[in-house]
């Protein structure tokens, strides 16, 4: 299988209920897409706008300012320490990441990648751009003998689950005894909501709890999109076992894959400063407060969404009937079925909009009822 015979872009099926909401009289409130709407913190713009005397090429590997920065980061922020220059590497954004790993890994036909049962779709698009075989499966001990690449996502995308440490000790433990490797997408880790998330650090798979101190076999990937409003500067970065960033580095030099300079200074002071993400986290938290008990009392359920940046709900009908009943309101949500064949009764809803338009989905939802 190649680029070519992947299917149409999914998203492309949401347009009629786009042009649905559109059609409200108080306009579309969009929480289809998590595309940060807050402005980028200041203290990343100057540093870009001061590395703009970029004439050289970049380093695949990252600049040393940059490598020290995400080792500090995992420490202070992720209790992982002792990482050095050699486990850590910066990526162009996290999707191109999830796509290209396996290929970056060499897998192809009879391997299996597995990846969670409600799921970000590019876990599958990878396996199938190299021709393995994709599994959806929540629990280690089911994981096939073939399983070459094991995909965890905490927060998770859609349904906001966060997998303990115990949790993720047993894929590590599952993943090494497989001889597969393990990667954990934490993209959302910062943005803890409900207990004990919302009181202590969501857990790393590189947790020295969960490793035993050991980063073998494991890779831990992180984006700054959401919690520094990054996602247009496209700053990434992977962590963990050095044997496999070495291989993945040889691969992404001779593939081009770099970030450019000013990029690379950005990320080092948005890594640097704690400040921004508390306030972009409390943003968030106030967007959640009014959406969720809004879409409770409109008769949807909330499930997981214990962290993360989504609210993934059902009213127990097919999701497609509520993606139409949200658009008449005016409200834009992605259906479950993008995201597995599992949750066909679900959507997701973004809290990346303005307040006003939280606040008026929220309005919306209840006038409805």
């Amino acid at each position: 299988m190649g680029v070519a015979d992947l299917a149409d872009y999914p998203w492309d099926a949401v347009a009629p209920y786009a042009a649905r909401a559109r059609a409200h009289p108080g306009g579309i409130v969009d929480l289809s897409i998590g595309s940060p709407v807050d402005e980028t913190p200041e203290v990343v713009a100057t540093a870009l706008r001061t590395a703009t005397d970029a004439h050289a090429y970049p380093q695949t590997m990252g600049t040393p300012a940059l490598r020290a920065a995400i080792a500090a980061w995992f420490e202070r922020r992720r209790g992982v320490a002792g990482l050095t220059p050699d486990h850590v590497l910066p990526t162009v954004g996290s999707k191109e990441l999830v796509a290209l790993l396996p290929l970056l890994l060499g897998l192809g036909p009879g391997d299996v990648i597995v990846h969670p049962r409600a799921a970000y779709p590019t876990y599958e698009v990878g396996a199938r751009l190299v021709g393995a075989t994709p599994v959806a499966s929540d629990d280690p001990a089911e994981w096939p003998a073939a399983t070459r690449l094991a995909w965890v996502n905490s927060p998770g995308n859609p349904d906001g689950r966060v997998l303990d440490v115990a949790a993720l000790r047993s894929a590590v433990g599952r993943a090494r005894e497989l001889g597969a490797v393990l990667a954990s997408d934490e993209c959302y880790a910062e943005l803890g909501w409900e207990a004990p998330w919302d009181a202590e650090p969501i857990p790393s798979a590189l947790d020295p709890r969960v490793t035993d101190g050991s980063p073998d076999g494991v890779l831990a990937v992180y984006s700054l999109s959401k919690q520094s409003n990054l996602a247009g500067y496209r700053a990434a970065f992977l962590a963990g076992d050095p044997a496999l960033i070495a291989r993945l580095l040889t691969a992404r030099k001779h593939l081009g894959l770099m970030l450019p300079a000013p990029v690379q200074a950005a990320m080092v002071a948005a890594l640097g400063d704690d400040e921004h993400v508390a306030a972009q986290k409390e943003r968030y938290r106030r967007r959640r407060e009014v959406l969720k008990p809004a879409l409770e009392a409109s008769g949807f359920r909330i499930d997981a969404s214990e962290a993360g940046l989504y609210l993934w709900a059902t009213e127990g009908r097919e999701a497609w009937e509520s993606i139409g009943r949200l658009a008449d309101l005016g409200i834009l949500a992605g259906p479950g079925h993008f995201y597995g064949t599992h949750f066909p009764q679900h959507v997701r809803l973004s809290l990346t909009a303005p307040d006003e338009r939280i606040t008026a989905a929220a309005d919306r939802l209840r006038a409805a009822i």
